[in-house]
Protein backbone atom coordinates (compact mmCIF):
# COMPACT_ATOMS: atom_id res chain seq x y z
CA UNK A 1 0.00 0.00 0.00
CA UNK A 2 2.66 2.56 0.89
CA UNK A 3 4.80 1.53 -2.58
CA UNK A 4 1.59 2.60 -4.46
CA UNK A 5 0.90 5.87 -2.28
CA UNK A 6 4.65 6.88 -3.22
CA UNK A 7 4.39 5.79 -6.76
CA UNK A 8 1.22 7.81 -6.93
CA UNK A 9 1.80 10.65 -4.86
CA UNK A 10 5.73 11.25 -5.20
CA UNK A 11 6.18 12.57 -2.01
CA UNK A 12 7.10 9.96 1.17
CA UNK A 13 6.20 11.81 4.29
CA UNK A 14 2.80 12.48 2.65
CA UNK A 15 2.33 8.60 1.70
CA UNK A 16 3.28 7.85 4.60
CA UNK A 17 0.91 10.47 6.73
CA UNK A 18 -1.31 9.15 4.04
CA UNK A 19 -1.69 5.63 4.98
CA UNK A 20 -1.59 6.12 8.98
CA UNK A 21 -5.10 7.93 8.34
CA UNK A 22 -6.34 5.17 6.47
CA UNK A 23 -5.92 2.88 8.96
CA UNK A 24 -7.00 4.99 11.63
CA UNK A 25 -10.16 5.05 9.64
CA UNK A 26 -10.47 1.65 8.92
CA UNK A 27 -9.86 1.12 12.55
CA UNK A 28 -13.11 2.99 13.19
CA UNK A 29 -15.57 2.36 10.65
CA UNK A 30 -14.57 -1.23 9.79
CA UNK A 31 -15.59 -2.95 13.51
CA UNK A 32 -19.10 -0.90 12.69
CA UNK A 33 -20.11 -1.48 9.21
CA UNK A 34 -17.56 -4.15 8.66
CA UNK A 35 -14.61 -5.16 6.69
CA UNK A 36 -15.08 -4.30 3.00
CA UNK A 37 -14.58 -7.14 0.24
CA UNK A 38 -11.23 -5.55 -0.87
CA UNK A 39 -9.58 -4.28 1.85
CA UNK A 40 -6.53 -3.87 0.17
CA UNK A 41 -8.34 -1.49 -2.37
CA UNK A 42 -9.95 0.87 0.06
CA UNK A 43 -7.30 1.23 1.88
CA UNK A 44 -5.12 2.61 -0.66
CA UNK A 45 -8.42 4.72 -2.17
CA UNK A 46 -8.79 6.25 1.05
CA UNK A 47 -5.48 7.14 1.76
CA UNK A 48 -5.39 8.40 -2.23
CA UNK A 49 -8.11 10.49 -1.61
CA UNK A 50 -7.14 11.98 2.29
CA UNK A 51 -3.76 12.93 0.54
CA UNK A 52 -5.48 14.42 -2.71
CA UNK A 53 -7.82 16.61 -0.14
CA UNK A 54 -4.70 17.63 1.97
CA UNK A 55 -2.99 18.94 -1.34
CA UNK A 56 -6.47 20.73 -2.29
CA UNK A 57 -6.83 22.48 0.81
CA UNK A 58 -3.11 23.75 0.90
CA UNK A 59 -3.28 26.74 -0.89
CA UNK A 60 0.73 26.57 -1.43
CA UNK A 61 0.97 23.21 -3.07
CA UNK A 62 -2.05 24.02 -5.61
CA UNK A 63 0.32 23.40 -8.56
CA UNK A 64 1.31 20.09 -7.04
CA UNK A 65 -2.41 18.70 -6.98
CA UNK A 66 -3.28 20.46 -10.55
CA UNK A 67 -0.25 18.54 -11.98
CA UNK A 68 -1.12 15.23 -10.16
CA UNK A 69 -4.77 15.76 -12.01
CA UNK A 70 -5.64 12.21 -10.39
CA UNK A 71 -10.17 12.03 -10.04
CA UNK A 72 -10.90 10.50 -6.69
CA UNK A 73 -11.69 7.19 -7.24
CA UNK A 74 -14.32 4.40 -5.70
CA UNK A 75 -12.80 1.04 -4.76
CA UNK A 76 -14.79 -0.88 -8.12
CA UNK A 77 -12.00 1.43 -9.94
CA UNK A 78 -9.16 0.04 -8.32
CA UNK A 79 -6.86 -1.92 -10.48
CA UNK A 80 -5.98 -6.20 -9.53
CA UNK A 81 -1.99 -5.80 -9.53
CA UNK A 82 0.86 -8.20 -8.46
CA UNK A 83 2.35 -6.77 -5.48
CA UNK A 84 5.88 -8.35 -5.85
CA UNK A 85 5.85 -6.46 -9.41
CA UNK A 86 4.45 -3.32 -8.53
CA UNK A 87 6.94 -3.13 -5.70
CA UNK A 88 9.84 -3.78 -7.85
CA UNK A 89 8.94 -1.05 -10.28
CA UNK A 90 8.72 1.39 -7.40
CA UNK A 91 11.78 0.23 -6.30
CA UNK A 92 13.51 1.32 -9.80
CA UNK A 93 11.96 4.43 -9.28
CA UNK A 94 12.93 5.61 -5.71
CA UNK A 95 16.66 4.30 -6.91
CA UNK A 96 17.67 7.59 -9.25
CA UNK A 97 20.78 7.98 -9.82
CA UNK A 98 20.33 11.95 -8.61
CA UNK A 99 20.88 10.51 -5.38
CA UNK A 100 24.08 8.92 -3.60
CA UNK A 101 23.62 5.03 -3.14
CA UNK A 102 23.38 4.66 0.47
CA UNK A 103 20.34 7.38 0.49
CA UNK A 104 18.89 5.24 -2.43
CA UNK A 105 19.06 2.13 -0.67
CA UNK A 106 18.21 3.45 3.08
CA UNK A 107 15.85 5.29 1.50
CA UNK A 108 13.39 3.11 -0.59
CA UNK A 109 13.89 0.54 2.23
CA UNK A 110 12.00 3.16 4.54
CA UNK A 111 9.17 3.86 2.21
CA UNK A 112 9.35 0.32 0.19
CA UNK A 113 11.00 -2.68 1.83
CA UNK A 114 8.72 -1.83 5.30
CA UNK A 115 11.73 -1.37 7.48
CA UNK A 116 12.00 1.39 10.42
CA UNK A 117 14.48 3.91 10.87
CA UNK A 118 16.23 1.79 13.83
CA UNK A 119 16.31 -1.60 11.36
CA UNK A 120 18.22 0.89 8.49
CA UNK A 121 20.92 2.62 10.78
CA UNK A 122 21.47 -1.37 12.35
CA UNK A 123 21.84 -2.30 9.05
CA UNK A 124 24.03 0.54 8.19
CA UNK A 125 25.56 0.04 11.11
CA UNK A 126 25.10 3.97 12.30
CA UNK A 127 23.43 5.52 15.07
CA UNK A 128 19.37 5.89 14.40
CA UNK A 129 19.78 9.75 14.67
CA UNK A 130 22.37 9.64 11.72
CA UNK A 131 19.83 7.39 9.55
CA UNK A 132 17.36 9.98 10.14
CA UNK A 133 19.14 12.83 9.03
CA UNK A 134 20.30 11.31 6.03
CA UNK A 135 16.92 9.96 5.32
CA UNK A 136 15.59 13.58 5.95
CA UNK A 137 18.42 15.14 3.47
CA UNK A 138 17.58 12.59 0.71
CA UNK A 139 14.00 13.24 0.76
CA UNK A 140 14.30 16.81 0.90
CA UNK A 141 17.09 16.91 -2.30
CA UNK A 142 13.82 14.82 -3.77
CA UNK A 143 11.23 17.75 -3.30
CA UNK A 144 14.05 20.85 -4.30
CA UNK A 145 15.24 18.98 -7.02
CA UNK A 146 11.93 17.52 -8.85
CA UNK A 147 13.43 14.02 -8.94
CA UNK A 148 10.17 12.41 -11.12
CA UNK A 149 8.66 9.23 -9.52
CA UNK A 150 8.58 7.26 -13.00
CA UNK A 151 9.62 3.86 -13.41
CA UNK A 152 12.82 4.25 -15.90
CA UNK A 153 12.64 3.17 -19.61
CA UNK A 154 14.51 -0.43 -20.14
CA UNK A 155 17.99 0.37 -21.07
CA UNK A 156 18.05 3.08 -18.11
CA UNK A 157 17.47 -0.34 -15.74
CA UNK A 158 21.05 -1.25 -15.41
CA UNK A 159 22.31 2.22 -13.97
CA UNK A 160 19.87 1.46 -10.88
CA UNK A 161 20.81 -2.03 -10.85
CA UNK A 162 23.35 -1.98 -7.97
CA UNK A 163 20.68 -0.17 -5.73
CA UNK A 164 17.94 -2.39 -6.56
CA UNK A 165 20.10 -5.16 -5.40
CA UNK A 166 20.99 -3.64 -2.00
CA UNK A 167 17.44 -3.07 -1.16
CA UNK A 168 16.80 -6.18 -1.89
CA UNK A 169 19.32 -7.82 -0.17
CA UNK A 170 18.86 -5.35 2.83
CA UNK A 171 15.04 -6.89 3.11
CA UNK A 172 16.01 -9.97 3.40
CA UNK A 173 19.04 -9.77 6.06
CA UNK A 174 16.01 -8.49 8.12
CA UNK A 175 14.00 -10.99 7.59
CA UNK A 176 16.70 -13.70 7.82
CA UNK A 177 17.00 -12.05 11.42
CA UNK A 178 14.28 -13.04 12.43
CA UNK A 179 11.16 -11.23 10.41
CA UNK A 180 9.95 -14.64 8.21
CA UNK A 181 7.63 -12.03 6.19
CA UNK A 182 10.76 -9.99 4.97
CA UNK A 183 12.88 -12.84 3.56
CA UNK A 184 10.11 -14.23 1.62
CA UNK A 185 9.36 -10.90 -0.06
CA UNK A 186 12.76 -10.15 -0.92
CA UNK A 187 12.65 -14.12 -2.46
CA UNK A 188 9.47 -13.01 -4.58
CA UNK A 189 11.35 -9.86 -5.45
CA UNK A 190 14.60 -11.73 -6.53
CA UNK A 191 12.64 -14.03 -8.95
CA UNK A 192 10.72 -10.83 -10.36
CA UNK A 193 13.99 -9.10 -11.03
CA UNK A 194 15.70 -12.38 -12.73
CA UNK A 195 12.65 -12.53 -14.97
CA UNK A 196 12.94 -9.27 -16.16
CA UNK A 197 16.77 -8.94 -16.25
CA UNK A 198 17.15 -12.34 -17.35
CA UNK A 199 21.13 -11.68 -18.53
CA UNK A 200 22.52 -10.28 -15.08
CA UNK A 201 24.86 -12.55 -13.53
CA UNK A 202 24.51 -10.47 -10.02
CA UNK A 203 20.44 -10.91 -9.85
CA UNK A 204 21.24 -14.70 -10.54
CA UNK A 205 23.77 -14.93 -8.04
CA UNK A 206 21.62 -12.43 -5.60
CA UNK A 207 18.87 -15.09 -5.87
CA UNK A 208 21.03 -18.08 -4.98
CA UNK A 209 22.58 -16.32 -2.30
CA UNK A 210 18.82 -15.71 -0.88
CA UNK A 211 17.74 -19.40 -1.73
CA UNK A 212 20.86 -21.16 -0.33
CA UNK A 213 20.97 -19.02 2.83
CA UNK A 214 16.97 -19.65 3.39
CA UNK A 215 17.39 -23.55 2.33
CA UNK A 216 18.69 -23.64 6.26
CA UNK A 217 16.17 -21.76 8.30
CA UNK A 218 14.54 -24.25 10.21
CA UNK A 219 17.54 -26.03 10.92
CA UNK A 220 19.29 -22.63 12.84
CA UNK A 221 16.64 -22.97 15.84
CA UNK A 222 15.93 -26.30 17.82
CA UNK A 223 13.25 -25.97 19.99
CA UNK A 224 13.69 -22.27 19.92
CA UNK A 225 17.41 -22.12 20.39
CA UNK A 226 20.29 -20.95 17.86
CA UNK A 227 22.04 -23.26 16.02
CA UNK A 228 25.36 -22.95 14.73
CA UNK A 229 25.87 -24.00 10.75
CA UNK A 230 28.23 -27.05 12.30
CA UNK A 231 25.70 -28.06 14.78
CA UNK A 232 22.98 -28.37 11.84
CA UNK A 233 20.64 -31.13 11.37
CA UNK A 234 20.80 -31.36 7.55
CA UNK A 235 17.98 -33.36 7.27
CA UNK A 236 16.17 -29.97 7.69
CA UNK A 237 17.89 -28.04 5.13
CA UNK A 238 15.76 -27.18 2.51
CA UNK A 239 16.57 -29.48 -0.31
CA UNK A 240 14.40 -27.98 -3.15
CA UNK A 241 16.17 -24.70 -2.35
CA UNK A 242 19.44 -25.61 -2.48
CA UNK A 243 18.69 -27.27 -5.79
CA UNK A 244 17.26 -23.67 -6.84
CA UNK A 245 19.80 -21.72 -5.43
CA UNK A 246 22.82 -23.81 -7.26
CA UNK A 247 20.64 -23.53 -10.12
CA UNK A 248 20.98 -20.23 -10.20
CA UNK A 249 24.27 -19.91 -9.30
CA UNK A 250 25.34 -22.05 -12.15
CA UNK A 251 23.31 -19.29 -14.42
CA UNK A 252 25.56 -16.54 -12.88
CA UNK A 253 28.13 -18.43 -13.88
CA UNK A 254 27.32 -19.05 -17.46
CA UNK A 255 26.89 -15.83 -17.98
CA UNK A 256 30.35 -15.04 -16.61
CA UNK A 257 29.48 -13.43 -13.45
CA UNK A 258 31.94 -11.97 -10.98
CA UNK A 259 30.72 -9.66 -9.20
CA UNK A 260 29.92 -9.33 -5.05
CA UNK A 261 26.76 -11.40 -5.35
CA UNK A 262 27.87 -14.00 -7.39
CA UNK A 263 31.17 -14.33 -4.79
CA UNK A 264 28.94 -14.48 -1.62
CA UNK A 265 26.33 -17.34 -3.15
CA UNK A 266 29.60 -19.32 -4.33
CA UNK A 267 30.54 -18.90 -0.38
CA UNK A 268 27.13 -20.09 0.49
CA UNK A 269 27.15 -22.95 -1.64
CA UNK A 270 30.84 -24.14 -0.27
CA UNK A 271 29.36 -23.54 3.54
CA UNK A 272 26.94 -26.47 2.55
CA UNK A 273 29.65 -29.06 1.78
CA UNK A 274 30.98 -31.19 4.46
CA UNK A 275 33.66 -31.03 4.15
CA UNK A 276 34.03 -27.80 4.08
CA UNK A 277 36.94 -26.20 2.07
CA UNK A 278 38.00 -23.71 4.39
CA UNK A 279 40.82 -22.80 2.35
CA UNK A 280 38.77 -22.35 -0.44
CA UNK A 281 35.88 -20.15 1.11
CA UNK A 282 38.99 -17.94 2.78
CA UNK A 283 40.09 -17.07 -0.72
CA UNK A 284 36.52 -16.14 -1.66
CA UNK A 285 36.37 -13.70 0.94
CA UNK A 286 39.67 -12.66 0.02
CA UNK A 287 38.30 -11.63 -2.90
CA UNK A 288 35.15 -10.40 -1.85
CA UNK A 289 36.91 -7.91 0.46
CA UNK A 290 38.75 -6.42 -2.88
CA UNK A 291 35.61 -5.69 -3.83
CA UNK A 292 33.60 -4.20 -1.14
CA UNK A 293 36.15 -3.11 1.27
CA UNK A 294 33.96 -3.98 3.66
CA UNK A 295 34.94 -4.55 7.25
CA UNK A 296 32.11 -7.07 7.77
CA UNK A 297 33.35 -9.57 4.62
CA UNK A 298 37.15 -9.03 6.33
CA UNK A 299 35.56 -9.95 9.75
CA UNK A 300 33.87 -13.78 7.76
CA UNK A 301 37.26 -14.00 6.39
CA UNK A 302 38.69 -13.98 9.27
CA UNK A 303 37.06 -16.76 10.47
CA UNK A 304 37.99 -18.92 7.46
CA UNK A 305 41.48 -18.13 8.23
CA UNK A 306 41.24 -19.05 11.76
CA UNK A 307 40.21 -22.82 10.47
CA UNK A 308 42.91 -22.44 8.11
CA UNK A 309 45.96 -21.33 10.13
CA UNK A 310 44.99 -21.28 13.73
CA UNK A 311 42.90 -18.51 15.87
CA UNK A 312 45.68 -16.52 16.10
CA UNK A 313 45.81 -15.82 12.67
CA UNK A 314 42.23 -14.97 12.78
CA UNK A 315 42.71 -12.77 16.03
CA UNK A 316 45.17 -11.10 14.14
CA UNK A 317 42.76 -9.75 11.65
CA UNK A 318 40.04 -9.39 14.08
CA UNK A 319 41.95 -7.25 16.06
CA UNK A 320 42.70 -4.40 12.98
CA UNK A 321 39.35 -4.41 12.37
CA UNK A 322 36.77 -1.06 13.97
CA UNK A 323 33.45 -2.72 14.34
CA UNK A 324 33.14 -1.73 18.51
CA UNK A 325 29.28 -1.00 17.76
CA UNK A 326 28.58 -4.79 15.61
CA UNK A 327 27.67 -7.80 17.58
CA UNK A 328 29.13 -10.47 15.91
CA UNK A 329 32.53 -8.51 15.93
CA UNK A 330 32.31 -9.51 19.44
CA UNK A 331 30.76 -12.74 19.28
CA UNK A 332 34.14 -13.67 16.26
CA UNK A 333 36.91 -12.26 18.83
CA UNK A 334 35.19 -14.37 21.72
CA UNK A 335 35.46 -17.69 19.85
CA UNK A 336 38.59 -16.94 19.09
CA UNK A 337 39.83 -16.06 22.42
CA UNK A 338 38.36 -19.01 23.88
CA UNK A 339 40.02 -21.26 21.46
CA UNK A 340 43.16 -19.65 22.81
CA UNK A 341 42.45 -20.42 26.26
CA UNK A 342 41.65 -16.52 26.94
CA UNK A 343 38.81 -16.93 28.97
CA UNK A 344 39.16 -13.91 30.75
CA UNK A 345 38.79 -11.75 27.46
CA UNK A 346 35.88 -14.09 26.06
CA UNK A 347 34.18 -13.52 28.69
CA UNK A 348 34.34 -9.83 28.50
CA UNK A 349 33.70 -9.93 24.60
CA UNK A 350 30.36 -12.37 25.01
CA UNK A 351 29.36 -9.94 27.29
CA UNK A 352 29.46 -6.73 25.34
CA UNK A 353 27.87 -8.96 22.08
CA UNK A 354 24.72 -10.09 24.69
CA UNK A 355 24.74 -6.17 25.15
CA UNK A 356 24.15 -5.85 21.78
CA UNK A 357 21.97 -9.04 21.09
CA UNK A 358 18.53 -8.50 19.43
CA UNK A 359 16.78 -11.67 19.47
CA UNK A 360 15.89 -13.78 22.63
CA UNK A 361 17.60 -16.89 21.09
CA UNK A 362 21.04 -14.78 20.36
CA UNK A 363 20.78 -13.87 23.83
CA UNK A 364 20.10 -17.53 25.40
CA UNK A 365 23.39 -18.69 23.29
CA UNK A 366 25.58 -15.63 24.49
CA UNK A 367 24.37 -16.31 27.74
CA UNK A 368 25.04 -19.80 27.50
CA UNK A 369 28.86 -19.00 26.10
CA UNK A 370 29.17 -16.76 29.04
CA UNK A 371 28.02 -19.33 31.51
CA UNK A 372 31.03 -21.49 29.84
CA UNK A 373 33.72 -19.75 29.92
CA UNK A 374 32.89 -18.42 33.50
CA UNK A 375 32.99 -22.23 34.82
Amino acid sequence: MLASLVGFLGDFDLAEEAAQEAFAIAAHRWPRDGTPSNPGAWLTITARNRALDRLRRDRTLAEKTRLLDVPEVVEDEMEERTLPDERLELIFTCCHPSLGLESQVALTLRALGGLTTEEIARAFLVPEETMKRRLSRAKRKIRDAGIPFSVPAEHLLPERLAAVLAVVYLIFNEGYGGRVDLAAEALRLGAALAELMPDEPEVHGLVALMLLDDARRDARFASGELVLLADQDRSRWDAAKIARGREALDRAFALRGQGAYVVQAAIASLHMEEPRDWQEIAGLYGELVRMTGSAVVELNRAIAVAEVDGAEAGLALVDRLDLGGYQYFHSTRADLLRRLGRTDEARAEYERALELARTEPERRFLQRRVAEVSA
